[in-house]
């Protein structure tokens, strides 16, 4: 079978977005499918990875279109302190900021992809009229990839797979977009048509499934995953009672309760505050650091910028205790970041400040991987704390993980493979 994947996220993108279809890519042929990706040609991408282009398999048919991101033109209203990666809002935007907040929030739906759309559909109509191809899949974020497919559906005899690698509505950060009622309406609209009109819907989650299924009864949850093997080999671990996030950290995500009892347990323990390390690896928002400089944790903290993803493996590995902050926000239950999978693959105890009803639990707590502890727990924050450093002084901070296996990219793609051939 032939499928043709519209993805805007492609090498050298770095961070998370690339990942899953990267990865996916990489397998498909091992099970009978073989992928075409479109994908931009002159993207502007926040975070870029150079090393993630050696993961493309060969051979893979990969065809371009170029794309005008307007927000290209709205940046250059901004002054460089106030320009903002992917994942960040200024909390305190100026008057220009906030109207360049709302036209992009009302005039850009679903999202400042948008043009690409029309050229798109043109492109590939052509290309399919003198290409035979199976199935065509879009991924989202950024959600006008799905309009893509819904055109492209109603063009031509062919079956649509829409992925939503993040909610659409229901993301984490859509409450805070300046967005009028008539634009949420349209949101909505979209979505539902999307979600009605794909032959099947691939999720990452039960909750997103649970949401979505009144729309469309088709729906297979596929979660991300890590790559490579699983190996008992330990690396040199830190020194120091290290504690380690990676990722963007913005405000949402910002565990206030945990700063403060490291704090609290800074004043109380000497040997402690010896210990410590704290290493935030990836862009951090100012309002975090505001918080980790009042709770006194500045000198035992590290901030480290985007690093490629073969080091962020490293850190990973030697870190005495990961760190996982999910975004407070109306729709936590359903939030599972990409970076749980791997750090299953790393086998140092995770600590998540997440709902303990949420996906995000059900997968720590099936893995045996570590804890999760609500976002205002401070009782039980404290006293996870303390217990991983008990066990740090012992010499027995490890995890004892099971069932990981499942999450594995390759096995994952199996499970793809099977419904793109059920289809």
């Amino acid at each position: 079978m032939k499928v043709l994947i519209i993805t805007y996220y492609w090498p050298p993108a770095g961070g998370s977005g690339v990942q899953r279809w990267l990865k996916f890519v990489k397998y498909l042929q091992d099970f009978d499918v073989e992928p075409v990706v479109y994908t931009v040609e002159n993207p502007d991408y926040v975070l870029t990875d150079d090393t993630l282009k050696k993961e493309i398999p060969n051979g893979i048919e990969i065809i371009k279109q170029p794309i005008w991101e307007p927000n290209n033109l709205l940046t250059l209203f901004k002054s460089k302190q106030q320009k903002t990666s992917a994942g960040f809002l200024n909390p305190d935007p100026s008057f220009l900021e906030k109207q360049l907040q709302y036209i992009r929030a009302n005039y850009f739906i679903p999202d400042a992809r948008k043009f690409w759309m029309k050229p798109s559909v043109r492109f590939l109509s052509e290309y399919l009229k003198n290409n035979k191809v199976d199935v065509v899949i879009t991924t989202g974020p950024p959600h006008s990839l799905h309009l893509i497919g819904m055109e492209l559906k109603r063009r031509f005899p062919i079956k649509w797979i829409s992925d939503f690698r993040d909610p659409w509505t229901d993301i984490d950060y859509f409450h805070q977009l300046p967005l009028t009622e008539k634009a949420i309406q349209k949101h909505k609209e979209l979505e539902n048509k999307v979600l009605q009109q794909s032959d099947v819907v691939i999720v990452i989650g039960k909750t997103m499934k649970d949401k979505f299924d009144k729309f469309n009864k088709n729906i297979h949850v596929i979660c991300n995953g890590f790559d490579g093997d699983i190996t008992d080999s330990e690396k040199e671990l830190d020194k120091n009672f290290s504690i380690t996030h990676i990722g963007l950290m913005n405000a949402d995500r910002n565990p206030k309760i945990l700063w403060e009892v490291l704090s609290e347990m800074i004043s109380e323990n000497s040997e402690f505050a010896k210990d410590l390390e704290i290493k935030l690896i990836g862009e951090v928002a100012k309002e975090v650091k505001t918080h980790i400089a009042d709770s006194k944790l500045e000198k035992m903290t590290q901030y480290i910028n985007y690093v490629p993803h073969h080091k962020v493996m490293e850190y990973q590995r030697s870190t005495q205790v990961l760190l996982l902050a999910v975004n407070n926000v109306p729709s936590a239950k359903g939030i599972i970041t990409g970076k749980i999978f791997e750090y299953l693959q790393a086998k140092r105890p995770i600590v998540a400040i997440a709902p303990k009803n949420g996906d995000l639990a059900e997968i720590v707590n099936e893995t045996n991987a570590g804890f999760v502890v609500d976002f205002d727990d401070k009782e039980n924050q404290k006293k996870t704390i303390l217990d991983l450093y008990k066990k740090y002084k012992d010499g027995k901070l490890k995890v004892d993980t099971k069932n990981i296996e499942q999450y594995q990219r390759k096995n994952l793609t199996n499970k793809l493979a099977e419904v793109i051939k059920n289809i």
